[in-house]
């Protein structure tokens, strides 16, 4: 398409946010991109919309935002359906009037080809129209591309502080329905606190981390920790679901070239980014990252296509065969499967690879072990046993792949809190092992 018949139309798909709302329909499923790439004008407009329509459903990983269509007594209006709660949605998931859709994050694409995951209309935040016609959904391709691929309805919120990034990303003015247009700042997320735990886990892994290594990196304050002991490595590669800024100083910091990854080589890979007006800066136009769809970046057997993969990634809770329940506290709710399983299996598949699970090795201020004989009652299992690998606290390493349970829960009780180590004894014997 020229340039000249690219504007023309985009002139005319551009209305106001309030009338892009009237695109939802009754009973419709409105797709949202994950974290900060949520539309916050087009979000609101359907919040004040929300009375006059009826079983609509917004579908979200990572909520960011507390719209007015968050809300127990409007559900019947719009309801929320979560993939992956975030502190937007925690609470009403947790009261049970916001729902939750398990799913593995590398799944989500082919799930909404399939129809298993309904996308009538697409809201995204977008960069602003390339020459040639294109919006870049570059804060998150995620699952918003196959749902651009289906939907009856695609509606962008242009807004110039959005990267154009590079990738598989993409959308044209052809298949826009709506636009609007916003000139406020991209939300901008920091980085978590870090403390001596968590730099402690952090130099654990770290130290385990080899020139040439391709990481996969979870949010959270022990990954970030690793991050920041890793600008002294050689030749590092990325290849994650989120790109952040602490990855992004690790590039700056010279020790990410890419050059040694055999998938991709030379590119930065991620789904979805989450950080500060810098990063979002960085990542414009910039032809050593890509962002792709989560079926992509996610996906075990293509992520393992790299040698020597490291995926380092948060749990709560590890109980001594291995079990991880990493997204409720309990049967309460509190995040979500995301892609924790998919780059632990990817890792366990990729040639000299390392998966990672940490965690701090007690909570409540020392009252509580996170590692348990078993998982509390109704604890959602995020990675099985059969996939962890490497278990990482302030104490110290756990290897348990090819271990016996037996093995398993010496290794888990030696990098269990000192305090806690002979309860933890005592349950194994009681447990068999």
């Amino acid at each position: 398409m020229s340039a000249p018949r690219a504007k023309q139309q985009y002139a005319q798909k551009k209305v106001s946010a309030p009338d892009a709302a009237m695109l939802v329909r009754n009973s419709d499923f409105v797709v949202v991109p994950s974290g900060v790439g949520e539309p916050p004008l087009l979000l609101t407009a359907l919040s004040a919309r929300r009375h006059e329509l009826q079983n609509v459903t917004v579908s979200q990983i990572l909520a960011l935002r507390k719209y007015d269509y968050l809300d127990p007594l409007t559900v019947a209006n719009i309801r929320h359906a979560a993939y992956f709660y975030g502190p937007a949605t925690r609470a009403g998931g947790q009261a049970g009037w916001i729902d939750f859709v398990p799913s593995y994050f590398s799944e989500m694409p082919q799930l909404i080809e399939r129809g298993l995951i309904p996308a009538d209309v697409v809201f995204s935040i977008a960069s602003p129209m390339d020459a040639h016609g294109y919006f870049s959904l570059s804060l998150g391709a995620d699952y918003t591309m196959a749902a651009v691929a289906r939907a009856r309805a695609v509606v962008l919120e242009v807004n110039p502080h959005v990267p154009f990034a590079y990738g598989n990303c993409h959308v044209h003015i052809s298949q826009v329905t709506a636009l609007v247009e916003s000139s406020e700042s991209v939300m901008e997320v920091g980085l978590p606190k870090i403390g001596p735990v968590q730099i402690a886990i952090g130099k654990y892994v770290a130290d385990m981390i080899d020139d040439g290594a391709t990481l996969q990196i979870g949010y959270g304050g022990i990954p970030d920790a690793v991050v920041m002991q890793l600008t002294g490595k050689h030749d590092l590669g990325i290849h994650t679901e989120m790109i952040g800024d602490g990855i992004m100083t690790l590039i700056e910091s010279g020790a990410v070239t890419n050059r040694r990854k055999n998938y991709l080589p030379g590119k930065s890979v991620a789904t979805f980014a989450l950080g500060s007006a810098k990063l979002y800066r960085y990542m414009d136009r910039n032809p050593a990252l890509e962002m792709h769809p989560v079926n992509f970046t996610n996906d075990p057997y293509l992520a393992s296509q790299n040698d020597k993969l490291h995926a380092i990634n948060a749990t709560l809770q590890v109980d001594l065969l291995g079990q991880c329940g990493s997204e409720s506290l309990g049967q309460s709710p509190y995040s979500g499967t995301g892609g924790q399983t998919d780059f632990v299996r990817a890792a366990n598949r990729s040639k000299g690879g390392k998966a990672f699970i940490v965690l701090p090795s007690t909570a409540k201020n020392d009252t509580l072990s996170r590692i348990v004989p078993v998982l509390s009652p109704g604890t959602h299992v995020s990675t099985s046993k059969n996939d962890v690998n490497y278990v990482v606290t302030e104490f110290g390493v756990a290897q348990l792949r090819g271990k016996s349970a037996g093995q398993r829960a010496r290794e888990l009780i030696g990098i269990a809190h000192p305090h806690f180590r002979a309860e933890l004894t005592a349950a194994a014997a009681k447990l068999g092992f």
